[in-house]
């Protein structure tokens, strides 16, 4: 039985419970989102597999996940990395954002996320239970797909990619 870690809303934890139950209930707790880039600016997407408990069938960022109870976020992002798409890379923590969305299967997801980021140019073994499909896409792309395809893309991801796409232009300007 997989446990989430239940937080307030600065991200302390305030608890744990059996993931579906906190979703059943649309408590708050701590999840993990990774965007992947390659060496062209290029954002990895990554479609849901259909067996997915919600939004199957949907692009989305890298991987999204949870960290365990007493796993760190950083290395809960690695994990999943890894078990998701088959690699794994340097991450750097990018930023946190909390967000409530319900789905029509009766979950809610309420999470703090941690957004961490990485560069990958190597091969990609996605997990089929996971995993439909990938490609990497320009931001230009991207943006304009959530623009005319809403609802192709998973809810968070809506809410998500603007936030990476202004946090990417900071860091450009702060690297300079």
């Amino acid at each position: 039985m997989e446990q989430v870690v239940l937080v307030n809303e600065t991200d302390e934890q305030i608890g744990v419970m059996e993931k579906i139950e906190a979703h059943e209930k649309a408590l708050l707790h701590r999840a993990i989102s990774v965007f992947i880039f390659n060496s062209k600016g290029e954002m990895l997407l990554q479609k849901r597999a259909a067996k997915k408990y919600h939004s199957a069938g949907l692009w989305t960022n890298a991987c999204c996940s949870h960290p365990r109870p007493g796993e760190p976020e950083n290395a809960a992002a690695k994990r999943r990395l890894q078990e998701e798409l088959g690699f794994t890379t340097v991450l750097k923590k990018a930023f946190d954002f909390t967000y409530k969305a319900s789905f029509e299967n009766g979950l809610t997801e309420h999470e703090f996320d941690h957004v961490f980021t990485g560069v990958y140019e190597g091969l990609i073994f996605p997990d089929p239970d996971e995993v439909e499909d990938y490609c990497f896409k320009s931001m230009d792309e991207i943006e304009n797909a959530l623009a005319l395809k809403k609802d192709h893309f998973t809810v968070w991801f809506h809410i998500a990619f603007p936030l990476v796409k202004e946090w990417c232009f900071t860091e450009q300007l702060t690297s300079k």
